[in-house]
């Protein structure tokens, strides 16, 4: 809390008085959250947890991220910048799961849509494949073991990378879990947050990592890539998207690991890498597997998009 006061004190000058006690905010394996009432105004001011530059944030292009994303409407705006300490807008929310996020999946679509094809050129990039090689480093470096399952799924990151290939990235929010994606309490209006991942990428990781964070099935998939390619979609977009599951598999097991070695959060960061390490080993042990690395490679090499 002492950081925070300090904090909220050089925040003042530009936000006006602080008034109440902060408190904190519950969810999120990465930072603290706060909320705080800063000139009558309530914000949430996000603390990174330790080390957190080593899980591939960069903390520049999360804010050129969540201000681009705000100005499409799909994100709370950002209010300040401290020692990486970013502050935006508070708005009462729930979390958009279960049955009610499939519901309104087209607008989850719609929304990764508008971002993926703005303007913005985020100052970070970002590849499941070369991301697992850097995690890798990491926890060797700090005198760890990379599990068998690692070895594995880092195969399969770039065989996949290699059939779908990043030929032309594009601006990705690259952490749709579900406490990401959050209907405004008042309006209903669906926004996206946790732009910390943000970089340039492939769409469809958004996509795929969507679905297998929400547990999409097969019906809520089609509507995924219906709504956003506005027509129905090909064998080899539905292919990618499968593939895309499993690369969103990969990086949260890798991401679990390398947590396990850093992180000072009270979090069963070894179950959640296992949990996604036996899920990505047994979708790439079906046949339908290589049938997705053809259809995926199909007639046009490179991305869909």
């Amino acid at each position: 809390m002492a950081d925070l006061n300090n904090i909220l004190q050089r925040l003042e000058p530009s936000l006006g008085p602080r008034s109440g006690t902060p408190a904190p905010l519950s969810g999120g394996i990465t930072n603290r959250n706060f909320r705080a009432t800063l000139g009558g105004r309530e914000y949430v001011i996000r603390q990174p947890g330790k080390d957190t530059a080593l899980l591939g944030i960069d903390r520049g292009a999360e804010r050129v991220a969540a201000d681009a994303a705000a100005e499409l409407g799909i994100a709370p705006a950002v209010a300040a910048e401290l020692d990486d300490c970013l502050v935006t807008e508070f708005i009462a929310c729930s979390p958009l799961q279960g049955q009610e996020l499939q519901s309104r999946v087209e607008e989850v679509a719609r929304a990764l849509r508008a971002f993926h094809h703005c303007p913005v050129i985020l100052p970070a990039r970002f590849w499941v494949a070369d991301l697992l090689g850097e995690y890798a480093g990491i926890i060797v470096g700090r005198g760890a073991a990379l599990p068998d399952a690692y070895t594995e799924a880092s195969a399969i990151a770039r065989e996949v990378g290699a059939v779908v290939a990043l030929e032309r990235p594009r601006p990705c929010h690259n952490d749709l879990l579900a406490g990401n994606i959050i209907r405004a309490r008042g309006d209903g209006r669906l926004l996206l947050v946790d732009w910390e991942y943000a970089g340039m990428g492939h769409p469809y990781f958004d996509l795929g990592n969507l679905s297998i964070n929400n547990g999409f099935e097969e019906g809520t998939d089609e509507r995924l890539l219906n709504a956003y390619h506005g027509r129905p979609p090909s064998r080899r977009e539905r292919a990618t998207l499968a593939l895309m599951r499993l690369m969103s598999d990969a990086r949260e097991a890798a991401w679990g690991v390398v947590q396990q070695s850093i992180s000072e959060l009270d979090f069963d960061f070894e179950g959640y890498a296992a949990k996604h390490f036996e899920r990505l080993l047994e979708a790439a042990g079906r046949p339908t597997y290589a049938e997705w690395l053809t259809v995926a490679g199909g007639d046009v090499g490179g991305q869909t998009a």
